[in-house]
């Protein structure tokens, strides 16, 4: 599960009478933020739309996220927490033997705000250590479970050798809502080159839990971004796939807690 938000998230798209100088800020934000900037879209002139999906891998929402996107002939970035790994491990190698490409999500879903720099590496580089072994291939991105980073674990997560990847429109998926709706959410400011922030399951905050998991079919609301994207002549795609067709990626700041 994670929250939309961020150092300069969401400034772009806006239409009100403050659009105008939200958009300066923004642009102001990205340029003077790239040192220490974490990815958060993809400057690419193909029709491509990179569709990420967290908190997996799981039996029943994880299974139908890849019919969806078998379906439609996408694919898609998957962050995974390892303790989940763990349990499904054939899951894992299936999704991506797919085409589809995986990343970290953590060893579980706990805000690593409430970590020291020292601790958060640790956490880090231990559960990378175990994705890569029960995945056999390198892993490059890591998303902060809900997108919660400071300065200190930003600089953390970098001196494990991963990049965190943030986010730009969500399906606000964590909410149990109707799928049509879902689906709206989804699509607003879902252009070319935005990162979408999907789940193909529900983690709740260990130490604080917020309810229970949402109920919708996870393959519908998947099945209806990739329709949604192509009737706008778009496709979803991995951020791999989306940088290995030319895409650049870009990076500006996110911190929040």
């Amino acid at each position: 599960m994670a929250a939309p938000g961020g150092v300069g998230a969401g400034l772009a798209g806006d239409a009100d009478s403050g659009g105008l100088v939200r958009k300066v800020i923004a642009a102001v934000v990205r340029s003077g933020t790239t040192v220490v900037g974490s990815v958060r879209a993809v400057r690419t002139e193909q029709p491509h739309a990179v569709l990420t999906f967290d908190d997996g891998p799981d039996p029943v929402g994880t299974e139908r996220v890849l019919s969806a996107l078998a379906a439609g002939g996408a694919s898609a970035t998957f962050f995974v927490l390892t303790e989940r790994v763990a349990r499904f491990g054939t899951l894992l190698r299936e999704t991506a033997a797919e085409g589809h490409e995986i990343a970290l999500h953590g060893p579980d879903h706990r805000r690593l705000t409430r970590f020291g720099p020292h601790e958060v590496a640790a956490r880090v580089t231990a559960s990378r250590r175990r994705l890569e072994d029960a995945l056999g291939t390198p892993v490059r991105w890591f998303r902060p479970p809900f997108g919660a980073q400071t300065p200190s674990t930003w600089r953390a997560i970098r001196s494990t050798g991963l990049e965190p990847v943030l986010w730009g429109p969500t399906a606000w998926d964590w909410l149990d809502e109707p799928v049509p709706a879902l689906a709206a959410r989804a699509m607003e400011g879902l252009t070319r080159g935005a990162i979408l922030l999907c789940h193909d399951s529900y983690a709740d905050d260990p130490d604080h839990p917020s309810g229970a998991a949402p109920t919708f079919d996870r393959g519908a609301l998947t099945s209806a971004v990739v329709d949604g994207l192509a009737d706008r002549g778009l496709r979803g795609v991995s951020l791999a796939d989306a940088l290995d067709a030319g895409g650049t990626a870009e990076r500006w700041a996110w911190f929040r807690r």
